[in-house]
């Protein structure tokens, strides 16, 4: 037997979740057994926490889009018992059970070997969130981006994805500015390395010319909206955005024209379906080149009991850093 957080759904359609003691044959299918040490709180986990968000497949469901903890059974010569291995992507928590529960049974193919330099802990302090912002900064740097260019511009900074993003580059040598509608996190975000601080209001504004004055030499995006299509208008010539969010809504009022008169590129960032490569080599990177000591101070710890709290509060913005979930004591 194990404990998992079930949310169930009523014929009227009102959800609860609630810790539940399982037997290990309702697990699903798949070639490895994980015994889920961490997992974390993301925005999708606050909408399948609660009303489902369109996301849950088929109830009563296990979220946790990621997780991280040793295999306990494997099918698969890639994995054997013991290995400390991570999940991210591949529709858990979603489509299928994820990792609020103290064991998960997974295809091993979603699976990637844990990096020298983590723990099971620190990496889920990074989770899915930080697993992004890595894969946005790589796809930043790919397109040319380098600390000489200039400043480079976080929205949605004090969030999971905008956190992590914040202490990668300035680990890296960037000069970050940071966006954020709260100001009592601007401490906080300059702990992380934030070089100075934006008022989203500053950059919430309606689009009025598609053409600004030149201002960042890169944008890690975690916000989308009308935020994004401001920005897009203050890029440096031939810069890039890494959009990755869409809390701001999917629609984007833009014109082409920063498109065809600077050059300026819109990189889309998809963490769910990523080749194994690119995983390995993110993570890869996340052991090498994220803060230790700065991603301390952005975990918030929390244990199955306070998820149905939590995800309430991340869908109203109120969490704020990584919020590592302690799965199996």
């Amino acid at each position: 037997m194990f404990k998992a957080l079930v949310v169930e759904k009523t014929e009227a359609g009102e959800t609860s979740a609630s810790v539940q003691e399982m037997s290990e044959d309702r697990l699903p299918e798949g070639d490895v057994t994980v015994a889920v040490e961490y997992s974390t709180v993301n925005y999708k986990d606050g909408l399948c926490l609660g009303s489902g968000g369109g996301l849950v497949r088929s109830w009563p469901h296990v979220p946790g889009i990621d997780f991280a903890g040793r295999v306990e059974a494997s099918e698969d010569p890639r994995y054997a018992v013991g290995d400390e291995v991570i999940l991210t992507g591949w529709r858990v928590g979603e489509a299928r059970w994820g990792g609020y529960a103290e064991k998960a049974r997974v295809k091993a193919d979603w699976l990637v070997p844990l990096p020298e330099g983590l723990s099971t802990r620190t990496a889920m302090a990074v989770g899915t969130a930080g697993f992004t912002a890595m894969l946005a900064v790589m796809a930043l740097e790919d397109h040319g981006l380098s600390p000489e260019k200039g400043e480079v511009l976080v929205t949605g900074a004090a969030g999971g994805v905008g956190s992590v993003a914040t202490a990668i580059l300035s680990n890296l040598g960037y000069e970050v500015a940071a966006v954020t509608g709260r100001p009592e996190t601007e401490e906080y975000l300059k702990s992380l390395g934030a070089s100075r601080i934006v008022a989203r209001g500053d950059l919430a504004e309606t689009v009025k010319r598609p053409l600004e004055t030149e201002t960042w030499a890169g944008c890690v995006d975690a916000v989308g909206g009308a935020m994004l299509a401001r920005v897009l208008g203050q890029m440096k010539y031939g810069a890039s955005v890494a959009a990755v969010g869409l809390a701001g809504g999917a629609s984007l009022p833009a014109t082409v024209v920063p498109f065809l008169l600077r050059g300026v590129n819109l990189l889309g960032i998809d963490s769910v379906m990523r080749p194994y490569e690119d995983r390995v080599r993110a993570w890869g990177r996340i052991a090498r080149d994220l803060p230790m000591d700065k991603l301390d101070g952005m975990i918030v710890p929390a244990t199955l009991e306070d998820l149905p709290r939590l995800g309430a509060e991340i869908l109203n913005g109120q969490v704020r850093g990584r919020v590592v979930v302690e799965v199996r004591a």
